[in-house]
């Protein structure tokens, strides 16, 4: 990859520097953020649950607040249709505790990802209207389902939409939309996930009601608003922010009995507990539901007041997330096998490979690790059904281009589709994937700079790996969480010379040792065992990093985890 140093304004820094009594290197990373001042700095820094923007600011609240609770009153049979990851899920078991709270009964319904793909469908709605459901309140969708919210009209039933999603041009004829990406919406902060949303709708049906130890209440909500806001990739920054560090903490503590199994499962360190251990860890295993079964257990694992019943699901979905893993592995092996016989595949602008019968729960997954491994957007679809031949695909993009967009100029050819600029999900007809695979491209080519396709990677500040003390790393603690739109710290050392062999950790992984001169490190690439190996001891590279604190380092407190480096 090319390294970029990243730059900042010294006066900027200086200023903070004196502001705030803090080293100038530290500064510097918190201006690389876009923190400027000292009031947005110690906001930064300590974010409480008192930052957060008032509720009502967002279109829509105010309706929506009145209509639940007034359905809340009269009793009204009330139906939370949610999507099947970790966002919609943890969304709606906030939303059902919610609810209940304030004397109303709703029932849930989520998709079977594997059978009725993603968004609402109508005969869910029809269905709800025969049971006399006054209410439909959804969550992580709906904002593209203005034909469904319509029918739901004509039958009697009000909704809600509580989505965060990009809107069509259009917004569904909902009784209240709450989506702080409607272009109509004043609401600050803009990146918001569903069960963000949902949890913004809760505390202001919570302060409308005047319900008693609220605070507290809302407090506890944020801990499953973490897992949603972190799983769901969305900067943390704002408010969201402000859920995963407040959020994260009380995870440290659980008493939810099918949170503490799920923790248990994955294995997760409570002392140590971090956005990385949501990402990879306890939300793989809340997607697994979804992905390979039914995402209701998720709900009930979340719901149970039963810790032996919350141990048996939590052991399903580690089970379920084991099945995936395979699965995952399986497509992209096949994928790769082609790749190899035909290296132009991996050339175009939108890469879109299908496959018979390929696990639709785990495409997704499958289309980010193309775009990790080719630099360029990817769709991976599903072929299935016969005589009827449908092809179901999940896609994932770059930065710099909109994939949403990118599947907008082929509208014409799906039966369904939806998503945001980074990840949509789509269905057509098998016979349809060429034309689909030509106009996609005809629409990258005139929006993908050759620089777009470049692989890259943002760099912090050069350092020494002298520079790396106890006192220096605490400091970098307090910019955590990481994940989108806060990473962690990324640094590069020069001419540091390897001092032993490659160390194989299960095959994929490696370790080695580093010295500049004045200290040896040890350095460990995950996933990169194949290009560690390749080292000879003696020679020289310059390696780009994060540095972690471990209990497991043969040189001490401290090891380098290896993003890139040049031989």
């Amino acid at each position: 990859m090319r390294w970029i140093l990243s730059q900042t304004n010294p006066e900027i820094v200086f200023r903070l520097e004196k502001a705030l009594e803090i080293p100038q290197r530290f500064a510097h990373l918190l201006v690389l953020r876009g923190i400027n001042d000292p009031e947005t700095a110690a906001r930064f820094l300590h974010p409480e649950m008192r930052h957060l923007h008032d509720p009502f600011l967002m279109a829509g609240m105010a309706e929506a607040v009145e209509r639940l609770l007034g359905a809340a009153r009269r009793k009204e049979p009330i139906l939370i249709y949610g999507d099947y990851d970790v966002d919609g899920t943890m969304g709606i078991v906030v939303l059902r505790e919610s609810l209940e709270r304030v004397g109303a009964s709703p029932d849930f319904y989520i998709p079977k990802r594997l059978v009725e793909g993603y968004g609402m469908r109508s005969e869910v709605v029809e269905e709800a209207g025969r049971r006399g459901v006054k209410l439909i309140i959804s969550v992580d969708t709906g904002i593209r389902a203005a034909p469904i919210v319509a029918r739901a009209h004509e039958l009697g039933i009000d909704c809600i939409v509580t989505d965060h999603h990009l809107p069509e041009e259009r917004l569904p004829p909902a009784r209240a939309v709450l989506n702080p990406n409607r272009p109509d919406c004043p609401y600050p902060d803009k990146n918001l996930c569903a069960v963000g949303v949902v949890f913004k709708l809760v505390q202001a049906l919570f302060e409308r009601a005047r319900l008693e130890g609220r605070e507290k209440l809302l407090h506890s909500f944020l801990k499953l608003v973490a897992l949603g806001t972190i799983a769901d990739v969305v900067p943390l920054v704002g408010e969201n922010r402000i859920f995963a560090k407040v959020g994260l903490e009380g995870l440290r503590w659980p008493a939810n009995p099918g949170l503490k199994a799920l923790l248990g499962v994955a294995g997760v360190d409570l002392n140590k507990l971090t956005s990385y251990d949501v990402s990879f860890r306890i939300g793989p295993r809340i997607n697994a539901a979804g992905r390979m079964a039914d995402a209701s257990k998720v709900i009930e694992l979340f719901t149970t007041k039963v810790p032996e019943r919350a141990g048996e699901i939590a052991e399903e979905l580690n089970r379920l997330n084991a099945e995936r893993q395979q699965a995952e592995e399986s497509i992209l092996e096949e994928i790769l096998d082609r790749v190899a016989g035909n290296p132009s595949l991996a050339e175009e602008h939108v890469l879109v490979f299908a496959g018979e019968n390929w696990h639709r729960g785990v495409v997704g997954i499958v289309a980010s690790r193309i775009v990790e491994r080719f630099h360029r957007p990817a769709l991976v679809f599903s072929v299935e059904g016969d005589p009827l031949r449908r092809a179901h695909g999940s896609g994932r993009s770059l930065p710099a281009f909109d994939l949403l967009a990118c599947l907008d100029s082929a509208a014409d050819l799906f039966e369904r589709y939806g998503g945001h600029r980074l990840a949509a999900g789509c269905s057509l007809e098998e016979a349809k994937l060429p034309e689909l695979r030509q106009r996609l491209n005809g629409f990258a080519r005139v929006r993908i700079r050759p620089a777009d396709l470049e692989p890259t990677l943002s760099i912090d500040e050069e350092i020494q790996l002298s520079e790396i003390t106890t006192e220096w790393l605490e400091a970098i603690s307090l910019l955590q969480p990481f994940g989108n739109g806060n990473p962690a710290p990324r640094f590069v050392a020069r001419g540091l010379r390897v001092t032993s062999a490659a160390r194989l950790l299960k095959e994929k992984h490696a370790a080695i040792q580093v010295s500049d001169g004045e200290r040896e490190m040890e350095a460990v690439g995950w996933n990169m065992a194949s290009r560690l190996v390749t080292l000879e001891r003696g020679c020289s590279l310059d390696l780009a990093f994060e540095v972690e604190k471990t209990d497991f380092g043969r040189l001490g407190p401290f090891r380098l985890i290896i993003r890139d480096l040049h031989c």
